[in-house]
């Protein structure tokens, strides 16, 4: 007699352990105008309704149309592009850059087609999804290093058989908001003959001069075996990613990059989005810095270790407890992350609150009230 159960009936039994271990996920839709104070999203620059943005996603919506029509090798390539890449590079000082249509896919594009067999990949434990799944897709040996052990990558480095080497790192980790060690990953990668791969999608717009991002700060900028990824989805208040490096790399990625080769162009309204947000980054460096003032408020709200990055934590442990206070948050007023395995390490569920340059002192006084209540409650 044929079992009753289905070929997805499986599906009800990993729904069934998601929710017995808190870890079941929902989508929430967000409303148009809506009053809650945000602390949970990545618009770190406060411009994704900056009027300048919206009037460059629709002046190249006007000109381009709504989609770019076929991959960038074919008939997805716009003057538009162009002029964001090479604004890109300019700006965090990389002789050339490579837009793609999202950030997991640029990280995806580059490590695939750095990579390959007969190479070493050395990846952080706290790398971001996109770079794991690289990591699988790469055909490499990939070590995973704990996380920020600059010695375990070292030794990874000079213990390979292979010819190449790739090390990964976030330069901003974005559950806990630390910074990788880029010099001294770098001097390694340089004495081993690696190449160094740099996310920085929490780190544009935030750290080094006026925003420029961490590996600008740290004086890497440009170094020809430096390989800097981002996302236009945070800072720069759009969508996309970007790969900035050196020429002889971007033209590397185009003829090797399946998700450049294949993937449709990024539409022309986030191109436009994208520019307009670049630009008056450029003209208004202090948002940078008031990113990081504002976090410093939050962390001194929420009682826990001033931040070096937008990225403020409050671990709370379990993940029925993260999620519990999530709800609390929101049902007061205020929009907070709520980030459980296996985003973060088991045991470490928490609330991800994020900074953005143009919180008030009111909302931040809000915010303080609602804190302190929930946080009574769910220590």
């Amino acid at each position: 007699m044929r079992s009753e159960r289905t070929a997805l009936s499986w599906l009800d039994d990993r729904e069934r352990e998601r929710r017995e271990a808190g870890l079941r996920r929902e989508v929430r839709l967000r409303t148009p105008g809506s009053a809650l104070i945000d602390l949970a999203s990545n618009d770190y620059l406060g411009l994704v309704r900056h009027p300048e943005v919206i009037d460059g996603a629709v002046a190249a919506l006007r000109r381009w149309g709504a989609g770019s029509t076929g991959s960038r090798l074919v008939t997805g390539s716009t003057t538009e592009h162009a002029l964001l890449e090479r604004e890109l590079a300019e700006f965090v000082g990389t002789r050339a850059g490579l837009v793609f249509a999202t950030g997991y896919a640029a990280n995806l594009g580059a490590v695939t087609a750095l990579a390959g067999a007969g190479t070493l990949v050395v990846s952080d434990a706290g790398s971001h999804a996109s770079l794991v799944d690289a990591c699988r897709l790469s055909r490499a040996r990939v070590v995973v290093t704990p996380h920020c052990d600059v010695e375990a990558v070292a030794h990874a480095l000079q213990t390979r058989t292979e010819e190449r080497a790739l090390v990964l790192t976030d330069s901003v980790f974005s559950a806990d908001g630390d910074l990788a060690p880029l010099p001294e990953l770098h001097r390694i990668c340089r004495e081993s003959g690696a190449v160094l791969l740099v996310d920085e999608a929490h780190g544009l717009g935030v750290r080094g001069a006026g925003g420029r991002g961490l590996v600008a700060e740290v004086g890497l900028a440009g170094e020809y075996d430096v390989v800097v990824t981002a996302t236009l989805s945070k800072s720069l208040a759009a969508q996309g990613g970007v790969v900035l490096a050196s020429d002889k790399v971007c033209a590397h990625l185009i003829d090797s990059a399946r998700t450049f080769i294949f993937d449709t162009g990024l539409a022309p309204a986030a191109v436009g989005a994208a520019r307009a947000a670049l630009a008056v980054l450029r003209r208004e460096p202090q948002r940078a810095q008031a990113v990081l003032d504002r976090a410093a408020d939050i962390a001194r709200i929420a009682g826990v270790a001033a931040p070096v990055s937008a990225v403020v934590s409050v671990i709370l442990g379990d993940p029925q407890r993260a999620f519990e206070a999530a709800t609390m948050c929101r049902d007061a007023g205020v929009s907070v992350g709520c980030f459980r395995p296996p985003s973060v390490p088991v045991g470490t569920s928490r609330l991800r609150l994020t900074a953005r340059a143009t919180l008030t002192q009111d909302e931040l006084a809000r915010v303080e009230a609602v804190l302190a209540d929930v946080l009574a409650i769910a220590p």
